[in-house]
């Protein structure tokens, strides 16, 4: 795993300052901790900051063809590389590695801007092209490995691994974008393509750019989507291929020149995952896994039941999160604000993990994959209660029963009933936007001061979900929903958590279950074999059974939850209120700071629990902290420094 920046004078071939580079490049260092690499020619200079994985001796990049026309910068794994790099050596290319990198460089002279459709893995990379003049950027089909870009007034283009090189490359301090703030305290975090700085993009995964000099910056090409079908299946059947390709996708992970092992959690996901790990070896899986010091939150007792039947190696750490501490840790190594509380636990597993290996596989993906959150068990009664009126009249019945039931946040669950009129009122798409949202779109609006709501001009996260849900091709409900969660939370969410937080260790992490023809096979199940009643991955489940424990596959999943409220009530009472009485959200003429403390009085009360509100507050403020230390320093232009 690695980390990579770069720029090009699309205008012409001015020479570009390499200190600014090999500066782009330092703040990745984290990413690359065992060598780095420059090129620079007129018009264009690559860093390169490397972590060594395949062919530790021979892997330096950028890394070139034969003739050094063309040169690449690459971050991930490709796991069919051996099979690539066969075909290409029978058409005639001649390799000088064992790395996955070379074969993207052959695979670009061979097939061009198709080559990404033989690549099976997570990548981002960029390819110079010094003949064609070409510039070729291209990014995995899910999202695992992150790229962002920018374009400045006197024409150079930039692009790094993350955000923070970007700016360190910027001319000028960038400003934010309204939409982005919006899209954050709606969702948690800034969904593709948009970053928190406007004119700072990322590459949306499943998407090429081109730049060339002849016609300038292309407009990103979507090159692979997912389509869901609704194929009748034998259960029996369905688990033995299930199994077949998930050990396939494993074993294909497992491809390393570096100490390898597992994040083991004692879920349903990360012990198939170590399963079919022990299976494929001959020596004791090393697993990871951690505990809280608050048994409520504790699920380290089923990881050690996993690593017993499967006799692994295993570590388990116990841990007490100092959140005070972490809060600004993860203000750097996210860049931009990140609300999932879950990134904490996420980056002291992987801290525990580099201290034993460098590549580690994951379970992450098998919720979105197979429908095993809860709120895709919502979607699929919802659905079924909408079919039972017609449409016309769904609306003004459940719209009259949320107007005139109240809201009972502090009451059981079966009671709540409030939220489910309402979204039974909405469409399919608006109701989904509820379940997943931080915070109401009423409450939101209030969080806003009258000046910032002005600049989102009428603007709503809600359109970005409406985008990718027109995109879907299906109207199922669960379908739908698993569709808009591929495109927008497991990219932004998920894969942006665990990117940032292992490769702030140093540390690879794969995942199996985001293997893209194991999404593709999955896109074609039927509801019925996802979900069936109250619980969701039904069938993986099923397929899972002679291989984990029952009281792994079916307790009720726990997930990395933390005592945000408790917290609140301690140890983070201090920093919530240095928050609201320093400057940093004050000045930023974003929120109405009396509904602000409203909120904070509120959650104390106990009558409202707002935290995961005030969380995501917190991770805005140290963001905005971090932020004049990263980007408010002004910076001369690439042309003028270059004229120096």
């Amino acid at each position: 795993m690695c980390g990579f920046t770069g720029i090009m004078d699309i205008r012409g071939r001015r020479d570009i300052d390499t200190r600014i580079v090999q500066h782009m490049s330092d703040l990745l260092t984290h990413r690359g901790p065992d060598g780095s690499g420059q090129f620079d020619t007129p018009g264009i200079a690559l860093g390169h900051r490397r972590l060594a994985i395949l062919d530790v001796a021979g892997g330096q990049q950028p890394m070139f063809n034969e003739t050094g026309s063309v040169a690449v910068v690459y971050n991930g794994e490709i796991y069919n590389f051996l099979d690539l790099a066969q075909e290409l050596i029978a058409r005639g290319h001649r390799f000088q590695t064992r790395c996955d990198t070379e074969v993207v460089v052959h695979a670009w002279e061979e097939w061009g801007e198709a080559c990404v459709d033989r690549f099976r893995g997570m990548f981002a990379f960029a390819i110079w092209d010094s003949v064609a003049e070409v510039l070729f950027l291209a990014r995995d089909r899910v999202g695992e490995k992150p790229l962002y870009y920018s374009v400045t007034g006197d024409g150079f283009f930039l692009f790094a691994s993350e955000l923070r090189a970007v700016v360190a490359g910027l001319p000028n301090a960038p400003v934010m974008d309204a939409e982005a703030i919006e899209d954050y305290f709606a969702l948690g975090y800034v969904p593709d393509p948009k970053s928190i700085y406007a004119g700072i993009y990322k590459l949306p995964p499943a998407h090429t750019l081109r730049v060339s000099r002849a016609q300038g910056l292309s407009q990103p090409r979507r090159y692979w989507d997912v389509r869901f079908a609704d194929q009748p299946r034998r259960l029996s059947e369905t688990c033995a291929e299930l199994l077949e390709r998930l050990q396939a996708a494993v074993q294909m992970r497992l491809i390393s020149d570096v100490p390898l092992g597992a994040f083991l959690s004692g879920g349903v996901d990360s012990s198939g995952i170590v399963a079919f790990m022990a299976q494929a070896s001959s020596l004791p899986v090393k697993t990871c896994s951690i505990g809280f010091d608050n048994p409520d939150f504790d699920e380290s007792a089923y990881a050690t039941m996993i690593a017993q039947r499967y006799k692994t190696d295993h570590l388990c750490e116990i841990v007490r999160i100092d959140a005070c501490d972490l809060i600004d840790r993860l203000a750097i190594a996210y860049s931009e604000p990140f609300a999932d509380s879950s990134a904490l636990p996420t980056y002291l597993l992987s801290a525990i993990a580099r201290k034993r290996v460098t590549v580690a596989l994951s379970g992450d993906g098998g919720d979105e994959v197979f429908a095993g959150y809860r709120r895709y068990v919502f979607e699929h009664r919802q659905g079924q209660i909408r079919k039972l009126l017609p449409q016309g009249l769904s609306r003004p019945a459940f719209g009259m029963l949320s107007a005139i039931y109240p809201k009972l946040d502090w009451a059981p669950r079966a009671l709540r009933a409030k939220a489910t009129f309402e979204a039974l009122a909405a469409d399919p798409v608006a109701g989904y936007f509820r379940s997943v949202a931080l915070m109401p779109t009423p409450l939101r609006q209030r969080l806003f001061s009258g000046d910032f709501k002005a600049q989102l001009r009428g603007y709503s996260a809600l359109e970005v979900l409406r985008c990718h849900g027109d995109r879907a091709g299906t109207t199922d409900p669960v379908a739908q929903s698993q569709y808009i969660d591929l495109q927008t939370w497991l990219p932004g969410g998920m894969l942006t958590k665990v990117d940032r937080a292992s490769m702030a260790n140093s540390l690879e992490v794969r995942t199996p279950f985001l293997d893209h023809e194991l999404i593709e096979w999955a896109a074609s199940l039927s509801v019925d074999l996802k979900i069936r009643g109250s619980a969701g991955k039904y069938v993986l489940k099923k397929a899972l059974e002679p291989h984990l424990p029952a009281q792994t596959l079916y307790r009720t999943k726990q997930g990395f939850s933390l005592p945000l409220k408790a917290w609140f009530e301690g140890s983070l009472h201090q920093r919530l209120r240095d928050a609201l009485d320093g400057p940093s959200l004050r000045d930023s003429a974003i929120f109405d700071m009396t509904f602000l403390k409203g909120l904070v009085a509120q959650n104390a009360s106990g009558m409202h629990n707002h935290s995961r509100i005030l969380w995501a507050l917190v991770m805005f403020d140290a963001f905005l902290r971090q932020r004049k230390v990263d980007v408010l320093p002004h910076r001369k232009t690439m042309a003028e420094a270059a004229a120096q």
